[in-house]
């Protein structure tokens, strides 16, 4: 069987991407953290500067502070490649159900809802996913 036909099949999953959205991002605004950051890099920390370093991250108002030469040091980010990996055995279709909906799954249905809610925050993190 191929898992991308058994989902299509099943109406219940017609709007599974909406739903994974809405796992991840939630229904109401101001409950929770947001799970969007900037996709620069971050500061982490000060370092003492030493001679022969690049002046480019030098923090200027820090030296006016203190009189002493600090780096600014980034933390980098970088592009994650996930692979999902889901379990499409027969013994994964148990219970038959006629229609998978989010009040009915059955084995293969909770994989198939966290594989979406996965694949839609790599998505949103601009992150490279395949399945």
């Amino acid at each position: 069987m191929d898992f991308r036909q058994e989902i299509q099949k099943t109406s219940g999953f017609t709007n599974l991407e909406l739903l994974a959205k809405q796992v991840v991002e939630g229904f109401i605004a101001g409950m929770h953290k947001s799970p969007f950051h900037g996709f620069s890099a971050e500061f982490a920390e000060h370092k003492i500067y030493n001679q022969g370093e690049s002046t480019r991250h030098i923090d200027w108002k820090l030296y006016a502070k203190t009189d002493k030469l600090f780096t600014k040091v980034y933390d980098e980010e970088t592009n994650l490649r996930c692979h999902i990996i889901v379990d499409n055995s027969s013994s994964m279709h148990f219970p038959e159900v006629g229609q998978q909906s989010i009040d009915s799954l059955n084995k293969i249905g909770f994989p198939a809802l966290a594989a979406a809610c996965m694949m839609h925050i790599l998505k949103k993190q601009r992150d490279a996913v395949g399945m």
